[in-house]
């Protein structure tokens, strides 16, 4: 996403929500090694719901190198260093070209760095690798709305929801867009409830749906 919070922030125009910025972390997609082995084998993601968010792991099996270097991409990301970091995860996906954690990072380093294109390709084959990958489909989408494709953006989140109905990141994702983007009260009234009974703790969301029932005369 990237309308309304940035950070956990909120701004004036818009609510978002990244894989980088909130407890939903690709930091969070652990990569599980062996060590004495340097074969790439197919990567099972599973999606796991705390506190904080969401973590995606992946199980996977890769050199100890290849892992720490992933890990020295994710930190420079979170560092905003993002050329460096890219340059680090392409290191990566050359290392291990069939795990799809990377190829995700890489999509949202790209789209941090205004490469949204970039960004676009390496998502697109991260759902090569893996299509049943919600967070490869929120942050898809989270492209697409800022190129203006609001169509494609949409068909992302819902791919995310109908892969992971408790993704509640996704949620609030596709309830801006109908909200903001696609003046589709009905649509942002449903997705805003489901969220709100997702994550009761958000005050934010009570002002957001009280906001498109006024406007939508309800």
């Amino acid at each position: 996403m990237s309308p309304r919070t940035q950070v956990r922030s909120v701004t004036s125009t818009c609510r978002a929500v990244s894989v980088l910025t909130t407890a939903l972390m690709l930091i969070g997609c652990a990569v599980s090694t062996t060590p004495a082995s340097r074969q790439v084998a197919a990567p099972k993601s599973q999606i796991q719901q705390d506190e904080g968010g969401f973590t995606i792991a992946e199980e996977v099996r890769v050199a100890v190198d290849v892992r720490t270097q992933y890990e020295n991409a994710i930190r420079l990301l979170e560092q905003q260093q993002y050329e460096q970091g890219i340059a680090l995860l392409l290191k990566v996906t050359e290392a291990a070209p069939n795990v799809t954690a990377p190829h995700i990072d890489l999509g949202i380093a790209y789209g941090r760095s205004g490469d949204l294109d970039k960004g676009i390709e390496s998502l697109k084959h991260a759902l090569e690798l893996n299509p049943r990958h919600p967070v490869a489909y929120n942050e898809l989408g989270m492209l697409y709305r800022r190129k203006g494709d609001f169509a494609a953006a949409r068909a992302s989140y819902q791919k995310a929801l109908e892969l992971a109905p408790e993704f509640h990141f996704a949620r609030l994702n596709l309830a801006i867009l109908c909200d903001i983007y696609l003046a589709d009260p009905g649509c942002a009234l449903d997705n805003y409830l489901a969220y709100q009974q997702a994550v009761p703790g958000d005050d934010k969301a009570a002002k957001w749906i009280a906001d498109v029932r006024t406007r939508a005369g309800r």
